[in-house]
């Protein structure tokens, strides 16, 4: 019996949003319009909502379609609003299936079809309206199958009821669908334009909630394909067309951004994807469009892979996830290489599905493994990811029979050899994806050990990879390593194999003299023991007592034998970790110098990780990274400042201290100067507190047992680093600073001297004028310092110099006390003697008293005078800056005074005249002039200046090379001070730049060498005009034997040429040739230079490389070396119009060149050259100018990689001008070639006529010679057997090769018949020789005729004898 729904009849009926999914406990069967009598014909989906409007052509069955449609945009607001609420009503006040009358139907149709254009409330009834009645129909479809299935008999009105429902069902969903589709496609037309607002009216589309309602609506239609729709359709399956539409909608909404990101909208559309192709074996349908979606749209991808799975997961089938696998796996490798985006698309998708369903993924594979091959880096990137994904969770369960695990293991392992071959893709994305996953699987412990080693060793391989990228995941993949490694917290090498030997012994103790007593250890027993023993593994790294005593226990504990076997491999796993760590630390210093800023902070970070599992050579590692403080990339300085604020600072205060002092004593002058740097920003910023100071100054005042004097001299050194940034800091313990700096403790640390003197400098303004005031013990202590002889003398000349600038910094008249310093180091050498007497002597007289002199005194006292010469020069150009900043000052406040007092036209009236009259420039002047007048003074010898007669002693020595050779450290001491007083004084500096460029060439110390390189540096930037003439000299420097000295030659011109203090002249050739130097660091700092160079303007390299490409071909390089050089200088021009000049230079250098060394060269740098179109052409239009240079195969082979690098970026039209060019090379080349041939020929063949018309002459002359005075007759021996005889005899090479062809000339030996017989000379003979002639005696074939030619002979003779 069919039960009616009664309804409220009320036009002002709102239905309740309630949604009737559930079935209720007694399911309603509704009349349909059938059981009235009346058969509504069936609803057939349209391409679109306003195509129901259209005819049907050629459709003989009729369809619901509206007849009487309204034009519901015409009417009033108020006809508008009863109309819909009268449509609405009629759907809630009638039966389910009154949506088949016509008049009901065309309502709905007109509301639906103008939906935009209804107001936020009219909208929310028709909606819910229409979302209630399909929510109440979907029961009633399983209350129907039911009834059906009861009742057979009845069969008529049951297929009426099943034909109602199916029309209801597909009208319900057609007008929802086409609802959501029409406002999401208004929505995003209100998003993509700015709609003004007119007073507080707002937009009518987002006035109600139609989020919420969408994806009500979404899951409903979810609801309904879920349903059991085989009473509806039959045995044959769902409407194609409805599926198809909804298929259609759900697709198009996938397309929108903002329905993917409502997860009811998104939950909803999955559902129906999933049960489309699942359920409703759609697959080949939707997979093509979930194909399509991901190739367009990449936001798409991760909500279709959810999708994908969650239909696997719902349905139990995964055949629409083997499907899209498989679809994918089809696709031609090609298609994604040109379909890039696409590629990175499907790649997320399937590492997405891979991580969702890892054991179906597992299954198919296969058909994704072939994509390896492909040109695509994206896909292979993709495909590695799956692995990963699958190596990590799809052997996890064991399931299945006992052959299970062992098949689950050989395709984990499978997949894992695949990762490693993988590292050695030619693409750096796909390595660098490797090394990530690598990472990945570690952190999910994923990696057996047997195969960790394995993995490490691959990485430690990458981090020598020449991209960028991969160094980076090969660095951060060793992080990971280090942090889950499976062998303890400590990795020191000795301990493992201390541990390792143990039980080792413990094995050989237990194992049974058998000789298959070796069993294999596979990577599940191997890890069960690792998991059951972690404590002992752990042991093996402990230190000291516990070490011994675990270990201990644990050999006593452990007595299985095949646990013993698995830790004895897994201890040799770790011990083999351990050392490829360890070896890893040359390489992980030569990275903290990588121009990459991630290669810097990454290897900082693993080398902090490799020193907290306590690796080897870790530490000292560490302490290279402290000169990239001066970096000028933010990045790095800030990673290095973490590092060294996480080793060394975080601490308590007294092992900060003592981390920080430790690290001073072993720095260098170079890792000091970055110490200072760090530790003075890090007082700044409190990092260092002021507990630490104060323990500092604990250890330097001896107040903690066992403090050594080192450590009490690295304590003041960081102490003074702190000061730099806070002065005050050294003010508090200044008489410790004495007492102990320049007391007893300086004998037995002499480096503490000096470090008190450079903590004297650092003190503030006020401590130092308390210093000043109140002893002047100080100053006795420094003059002390700086006139014995205590301290050794590779200390003494460092403290010296700290001292006499102290003196200089902290005395109020430094001039006076540095004279008594002059004074007394003067007496205690010379004694009564004076400068003068040694300055005028002669040279003989000068050479016994040096000699009686102790050449380290009067190497002291040189360093003395010319350090405190230096310094007074510093303290005048102070002075100086001090008095004009005083004179700004007081000229300043005397006009605000004046401006003041006086009238302002009075005051610009007196300020003009002083203008006019030049006052303030007089004072200027004056000042200037005294100045230069005190400079003068320092060198000057006149009057009663004590270093000014030290000058000429000074040059006189110096140029004593005889005597200096003999005291290579005296040579040093006397250059340096020459250099130091050459730089004060230019006419000091002119008379003695000979003798300094002599002695940078010739002295036999590398040390003076080096020194007067520098110096000439120096003199270089103060007499630029004087030194200009030296050029050449200077760099010279270069070709110095010494390693050392070419590198302080190549940091001085560097620093000369690129600061614009010297111009780049003729000679820049000699510091090219530098960047192929045996010494690596010279080389990095040729390379450097430039590097720097070519910034500067328009890069200065492409104005020098055709003088610098001359002067190398002249040098005689080897060939390998010029190349190289070549390559480095051409590759940093990066301009193509600078490449095409050069195009233009290099081919007019072939002209007039005949040297096919030069020819390689040239056409070597050609070849180097990145060629544009127009570059190209120029080549083309040069060819005259190379052409007779193409003769040479190397030449041509160079001009052959020019066309194949043109190749590659010419276009179409472009190939055929390059392919003539090649042929044109071609064919010349050939030619020339045999050109070559056949003049090599004709020369071969000169020679050889040249060397045969000698040899018949001699045998004329001979023949003449020998011949008897009484031969009347002339008779002519036997040609057989002497003439014949001896040419082959004499030139055996010559017979066989000459030819015989056109011989017509006669014989040219006569047999004279007397004494008076003509002889015919030399010239005669070759003018008439021919290769016939001599093929005719040579030959024997041409005997046979010998006993005619002495008849012929003999005519001859007595026709001459007629003459």
């Amino acid at each position: 019996m069919y039960v009616m729904r009664g309804r409220i009849r009320s036009r002002n009926f709102t239905p309740p949003a309630l949604d009737f999914e559930t079935t209720p406990t007694q399911p309603l069967l509704l009349s349909p319009a059938s059981a009235r009598g009346e058969m509504a014909p069936p609803f057939v989906f349209p391409s679109s909502l306003r195509d129901l409007e259209r005819d049907a052509d050629g459709d003989d069955e009729p369809s619901l379609r509206p007849q009487n449609p309204v034009a519901v945009t015409s009417l009033r607001a108020a006809d508008l609003e009863e109309f819909v609420k009268g449509a609405s009503f009629d759907l809630s006040d009638k039966e389910l299936f009154c949506i088949e009358e016509q008049e009901v139907f065309d309502g709905i149709y007109s509301v639906v079809r103008d939906f935009n254009c209804l107001p936020p409330g009219l909208k929310f009834n028709i909606v819910e309206t229409l979302r209630s009645n399909l929510s109440v129909l979907l029961p009633n479809i399983d209350s129907l199958s039911r009834v059906s299935l009861s009742s057979p008999s009845d069969a008529t009105p049951i297929t009426d009821h099943i034909a109602s429902h199916r029309n209801a069902l597909k009208i319900y969903s057609f007008f929802l669908l086409s609802i959501v589709i029409t406002e999401e496609s208004a929505a995003d037309s209100c998003t993509g334009a700015k709609v003004a607002a007119h007073g507080r009216k707002k937009n009518p589309v987002y006035a109600w909630n139609w989020e919420a309602q969408r994806g009500r609506i979404i899951n409903l239609i979810a609801n309904s394909l879920e349903a059991d729709l085989s009473v509806l359709f039959g045995p044959g399956g769902t409407d194609e067309q409805y599926l198809s539409f909804v298929s259609k909608c759900t697709f198009v909404l996938c397309e929108s951004q903002n329905v993917l990101k409502d997860e009811e909208t998104r939950n909803g559309l999955c559902r129906i994807i999933g049960a489309i192709a699942t359920k409703h074996q759609r697959i080949s349908q939707i997979s093509a469009s979930v194909l399509h979606l991901i190739h367009k749209f990449d936001f798409t991808v991760a909500h279709l892979s959810e999708a994908v799975a969650s239909a696997e997961k719902r349905f139990g089938d995964g055949s629409l996830s083997i499907s899209l696998i498989r679809e994918i796996g089809r696709t031609d490798p090609k298609d994604y290489s040109r379909d890039s985006v696409g590629a990175d698309n499907i790649g997320r998708f399937l590492v997405e599905l891979a991580d969702r369903l890892p054991k179906l993924m597992s299954t198919n594979i296969g058909v994704l493994v072939p994509h390896f091959g492909g040109d695509s880096y994206k896909i292979r990137n993709a495909l590695v990811g799956v692995l990963g994904k699958l190596s990590a969770k799809a052997f996890k369960d064991v399931e299945g029979d006992s052959s299970a695990p062992s098949i689950r293991l050989r395709s984990k392992q499978a997949m894992l050899e695949i990762l490693i071959e993988r590292c050695r893709d030619v693409s750096a994305y796909t390595r660098s994806r490797v090394l990530q996953v690598w990472a990945e699987l570690c952190e999910e412990n994923s990696i057996s050990i047997g195969l960790w080693n394995e993995v490490a060793s691959v990485a430690s391989g990458r981090l020598e990879d020449k991209s960028a990228i991969v160094r980076k995941s090969a660095l951060q993949l060793l992080i990971t390593m280090l942090q889950h490694n499976p062998f303890g917290p400590q990795l020191r090498t000795v301990t493992f194999e201390a541990t390792l030997e143990k039980y080792k012994e413990k094995l050989q103790g237990m194992e049974p003299p058998s000789p298959d007593k070796d069993e294999h250890v596979n990577d599940s027993s191997l890890g069960e023991v690792i998991v059951g023993q972690d404590e002992s593994v752990s042991d093996s790294c402990l230190t000291s007592s516990q070490e011994q005593k675990e270990h201990d226990a644990t050999i006593v504990d452990i007595t299985n034998l095949e646990q013993i076997r698995a830790l004895v491999a897994s201890l040799e796993a770790g011990l083999r970790f351990s050392k490829c760590i360890t070896s890893l630390m040359p390489t992980l210093v030569q990275l903290l110098a990588s121009s990459s800023a991630t290669d810097v902070e990454n290897t900082i970070l693993l080398l902090m990780r490799c020193r907290q599992f306590q690796i080897e050579g870790s530490e000292a590692a560490l302490r290279k990274m402290l000169p990239l403080v001066f970096s000028q990339d933010k990045s790095i300085y800030e990673a290095v400042e973490s590092a060294f604020i996480t080793i060394y600072t975080r601490r308590s205060p007294t092992e900060t201290a003592k981390s920080l002092l430790n690290l001073a004593i072993d720095c260098s002058i170079g890792d000091l100067a970055a110490l200072e740097s760090l530790v003075s920003s890090l007082v700044l910023k409190a990092e260092i507190s002021s507990s630490t100071i104060s323990a500092l100054w604990d250890y330097f005042c001896f107040n903690i047992n066992g403090v050594r004097p080192v450590q009490s001299r690295a304590a003041l050194s960081i102490l003074c680093m702190a000061a730099k940034s806070s002065p005050s800091i050294l003010g508090t313990h200044l008489q410790d600073i004495i007492d102990i700096g320049f007391g007893r403790w300086a004998k037995e640390e002499p480096l503490l001297a000096r470090t008190a003197c450079l903590a004297l400098q650092r003190l503030s303004e006020e401590d130092k004028g308390k210093l000043v005031n109140s002893t002047s013990r100080v100053f006795a202590a420094l003059q002390g310092l700086i006139t014995s002889f205590s301290l050794p003398e590779k200390i003494w000349y460092g403290a010296a110099d700290k001292a006499i600038n102290t003196i200089y910094t902290l005395h109020p008249a430094p001039e006076n006390f540095a004279t008594e310093i002059v004074k007394k180091s003067l007496n205690s050498i010379f004694g009564v003697l004076g400068m003068d007497d040694v300055s005028n002597g002669d040279e003989t007289q000068n050479g016994a008293l040096l000699s009686s002199v102790p050449a380290s005194k009067l190497g002291r006292f040189l360093f003395v005078i010319s350090h405190i010469a230096l310094n007074h020069l510093v303290y005048i150009e102070t002075s100086v800056r001090k008095i004009q900043k005083q004179k700004q000052k007081d000229d300043k406040s005397q006009s605000t005074t004046e401006d003041i007092q006086a009238d302002a036209s009075k005051s610009s009236e007196a300020q003009g005249i002083n203008a006019e009259l030049g006052l303030g420039a007089t004072i200027d002047i004056a000042i200037e002039f005294l100045a230069e007048k005190a400079e003068k003074e320092i060198v000057c010898s006149s009057g009663k200046n004590l270093i000014g007669h030290c000058g000429p002693f000074l040059s006189k020595l110096c140029r004593n090379l005889a005597f200096l050779q003999k005291y290579p450290a005296l040579q040093a001491s006397a250059m340096l001070a020459l250099c130091r007083l050459m730089i004060i004084d230019t006419e000091f500096c002119e008379a003695n730049l000979q003798i300094l460029f002599t002695v940078a060439e010739s002295a036999p110390s590398e040390v003076v060498r080096s020194n007067c390189t520098i110096a000439l540096g120096d003199l270089a930037v103060r007499f630029p005009n004087l030194l200009e003439p030296w050029t050449e000299y200077i760099y010279a420097r270069l070709r110095d034997p010494s390693a050392s000295v070419r590198k302080n030659a190549v940091l001085v011109i560097s620093h000369l040429v690129l600061n614009d203090m010297m111009k780049v002249k003729g000679f820049i050739n000699e510091m090219a040739v530098r960047i192929e130097d045996e010494d690596e660091r010279i080389s990095s700092l040729s390379k450097l230079f430039f590097h720097e160079l070519s910034k500067k303007g328009s890069n200065p390299i492409y104005n020098l490389l055709p003088d610098i490409l001359g002067r190398l071909c002249n040098q005689h390089l080897k060939e390998e070396t010029f190349c190289n050089i070549m390559h480095f200088l051409i590759s940093s021009i990066k301009k193509d119009k600078q490449m095409e000049a050069l195009v233009d230079k290099l081919c007019n250098r072939f002209a007039g060149v005949n040297d096919v060394r030069q020819w390689e060269y040239i056409s070597y740098c050609l070849s180097q050259l990145t060629f544009t179109e127009k570059g190209l052409k120029k080549l083309i239009d040069n060819f005259k100018m190379f052409e007779h240079a193409l003769s040479e195969d190397s030449v041509m082979n160079h001009f052959r990689s020019v066309i194949s690098k043109c190749k590659k970026f010419a276009k179409p039209e472009l190939k055929v001008c390059i392919e003539e060019f090649e042929d044109k090379l071609r064919k010349v080349h050939l030619e020339k070639k045999e050109q070559e041939v056949t003049t090599k020929n004709a020369e071969a063949h000169k020679q050889r006529i040249g060397s045969l018309d000698e040899f018949l002459v001699i045998k004329e002359v001979r023949q003449n010679s020998g011949n008897s005075a009484e031969e009347e007759t002339s008779e002519v021996a036997d040609p057989s057997e002497d003439s014949n005889t001896e040419d082959k005899e004499n030139m055996p090479e010559c017979s066989d090769n000459i030819c015989t062809d056109n011989c017509k000339t006669s014989t040219t030996f006569t047999e004279p018949e007397d004494d008076g017989a003509e002889v015919h000379s030399a010239q005669t003979v070759r003018k008439g020789l021919s290769r016939s002639r001599v093929k005719k005696i040579t030959d024997p074939v041409l005997e046979d005729s010998a006993d005619s030619a002495p008849v012929r002979r003999v005519a001859r003779s007595s026709r001459r004898q007629r003459r």
